[in-house]
């Protein structure tokens, strides 16, 4: 088996580069629902474009109506040689002069009016294109997590291992609001300020390019900043995902283990251990929060020092009668459309970053190879007879290591009952976790009658195989659900059959709701040996016809075990079934026991064989399982 390592930071760093404009690209399901909001966006900052200009024009209409109301009532006393040089002074043609003393309340009412209505314009598209596209980011987040959750779900056993649940939980939770919060927000205030620049700047140098060339040089300083912080901030916002990351482990596997947290008394060793975990998280945040402390600080400082250009240069085109006071005004809104964008370009950079992280962060997970998949050209496993086969097998985990299987070879025939026996960390849990293929082989062959397993398709393979697992796992739900999880469509006398096979239907009876109890999250609500008698069912309800029952009776009491290893003796027959068991009972009576150690199959054969031809299988059974024998004979 190969192992899938994680990739180099070189590599994740390119990878982050690259993974926003693929979580953008998720925009693509929505078609034209997806361009709706830039459009409305653009209509909105056109509409927001032309206020300055109206109220440019609505200043100049005062001061001008203020100077025709004084000046034309008093022509008729200036003499005739001096008009000329007053009109220049003022710097209007008798005839504008006549137009604003006649005109000048009903153009303030006009330019006031149309104020309004671009306001008005601009206030329906905004809220038109941040709904829009904040539906839109929704449905990406949606579509992330769903893919997600369908990739978590597929990946191999091995990816599990190597990935602690609560970084897989981050990812689908935080890492995605992130990219969501970039793509609703973020991406459009960039397009935005984009469009508002760029219009702007066409603007100015249209009416007034001497002044518009004393600004231009700051902005590429200023685009020079923001890339140099956009490089420095997307680092610091990974090792922040990682931070969170971890402290969301430490928190899941508090919750998870709660009572054994309390059973032993680490309360406070734990409180410690997250209080770690808090406090890296927030020496990271400090620490964007210093970059960003710095950037904004110097942003309004470039703004600052254009503001003051303007001011000066400005003023003195106002002085030599080039500018007027309206003019003026209108070239200092829009030069605040020229620095607000770049001001936005520090919150849209600090978003960009975070989700450029967090998206790589998800592409790593969505691009991972799982070591066990199906081929391309993999077949259906047709119904199985039940002959089990290991050829030559060798495992190691990750694809390195000592092996912990070496060149198992054996074969089980259809219907027999094969034990596996040995000491914790022989090998027992590896077999049975090879033949359903959670992992594959390193080397050698695994074969249901016949059929290499990489050549088969997982679901044809696994819906043959029933399961019961050591560590029980239930789901919220009602009893019901649990014991039909591998088969939803069960009819009710299945389910009871199945329940009374696993020696469950009287316990399930004894609740006041029966089969429509809830079990809580995890199983809460029910006892070990509850547990493992439903997780019995369900694999009883799928008629397997290869059978794993690792350790699942190790949770019951042996009264209990003694009835469901009747109704198991019962379910095997007919079966190819594969047993680990501490008990002697399960042993005792099985086709063939493989004794392992160390990974390797040492003995095989019937337990009275195994008790002459073996001293380790000997000494097992008289150290470990020979006390269980009196205790059954008083349950018989």
């Amino acid at each position: 088996m190969q192992a899938q390592t994680q990739p180099p930071a070189r590599g994740r760093r390119g990878m982050n580069r690259g993974a926003l404009g693929r979580a953008i690209r998720y925009l693509a399901n929505y078609r034209g629902q997806a361009l709706l909001p830039y459009a409305f966006l653009v209509i909105a900052v056109l509409s927001q474009l032309a206020v300055p200009k109206l109220l440019g024009n609505l200043i100049d209409a005062i001061t001008g109506g203020v100077i025709a109301q004084n000046v034309v009532p008093n022509l008729d006393k200036v003499p005739q040689e001096f008009l000329p040089l007053l009109f220049e002074q003022l710097g209007y043609t008798p005839e504008a002069l006549a137009n604003l003393y006649a005109n000048a309340e009903r153009m303030l009412l006009t330019a006031a009016i149309a104020i309004v209505i671009f306001a008005a314009v601009r206030g329906v598209f905004a809220f038109l294109y941040t709904y829009l596209a904040e539906r839109n980011s929704q449905g990406i987040a949606f579509d992330m997590r769903n893919d997600l959750f369908s990739k978590i779900s597929k990946l191999s056993f091995s990816y599990h291992d190597r990935n602690q649940t609560g970084q897989l939980m981050i990812r689908a939770t935080d890492d995605v609001e992130k990219v969501r919060l970039f793509i609703g927000q973020g991406l459009l205030q960039a397009v935005g300020a984009f469009v508002l620049l760029v219009g702007t700047l066409i603007i100015l140098l249209t009416t007034n390019p001497q002044l518009t060339l004393v600004v231009l040089p700051i902005l590429p300083l200023a685009l020079i900043i923001f890339m140099v912080f956009g490089a420095v901030s997307q680092p610091l916002f990974v090792k922040v995902q990682q931070r969170i990351s971890a402290l969301n482990t430490v928190l899941q596997e508090n919750l998870a283990g709660i009572k054994v947290v309390k059973a032993f008394t680490r309360e406070k060793s734990e409180e410690q251990k997250f209080g770690v975990a808090a406090d890296d998280l927030m020496k990271q945040q400090i620490a964007v929060a210093r970059v960003f402390s710095f950037l904004f600080p110097l942003v309004f400082l470039i703004a600052n020092v254009g503001q003051a250009l303007v001011l000066y240069f400005g003023g003195r085109q106002i002085i030599n009668n080039t500018l007027t006071l309206g003019q003026y005004q209108e070239f200092s809104l829009y030069l605040i459309f020229i620095f607000f964008p770049l001001a936005q370009l520090g919150f849209i950079i600090s978003q960009m970053s975070q989700a450029s992280a967090s998206a790589g962060r998800i592409f790593e997970i969505l691009d991972a190879k799982s070591d066990v998949e199906d081929k391309p050209d993999a077949v259906a496993l047709p119904a199985v007879q039940g002959r089990v086969g290991f050829d030559n097998v060798t495992f190691r985990y990750f694809g390195g290591g000592d092996p912990v299987l070496s060149e198992v070879s054996f074969e089980a025939e259809p219907g027999q009952t094969v034990a596996l026996l040995g000491a914790t960390g022989s090998g027992k849990t590896t077999i049975i976790n090879l033949i359903p293929r959670f992992y594959d082989p390193s080397e050698g062959r695994v074969l249901i009658d016949g059929h290499d397993l990489r050549d088969v398709t997982l679901e044809s393979l696994r819906s043959q195989i029933g399961i019961v697992l050591q560590e029980t796992t239930l789901f919220s739900g009602t009893i019901r659900d649990n014991i039909a999880f591998g088969k939803p469509n069960a009819s009710q006398e299945e389910i009871e059959a199945a329940a009374k096979a696993a020696a469950a239907h009287d316990f399930i009876l004894s609740f006041p709701q029966g089969y429509d109890t809830p079990v809580g999250e995890r199983g809460t609500t029910l006892s070990g040996g509850q547990k493992q008698r439903m997780a019995i069912a369900r694999a009883v309800l799928m008629d397997p016809h290869i059978l794993i029952l690792d350790d699942s009776t190790s949770a019951v009491d042996l009264e209990t075990e003694y009835h469901i290893q009747k109704a198991l003796d019962q379910l095997m027959q007919g079966r190819t079934s594969f047993v680990i068991a501490q008990r002697i009972s399960t042993v005792m009576h099985a086709d063939q026991i493989l004794v392992l150690d160390k990974g390797r199959v040492v003995a095989r054969g019937k337990h009275a064989d195994l008790m002459e031809s073996s001293e380790l299988y000997a000494e097992i059974y008289t150290s470990q399982l020979v006390s269980d024998v009196e205790l059954e004979e008083e349950v018989a």
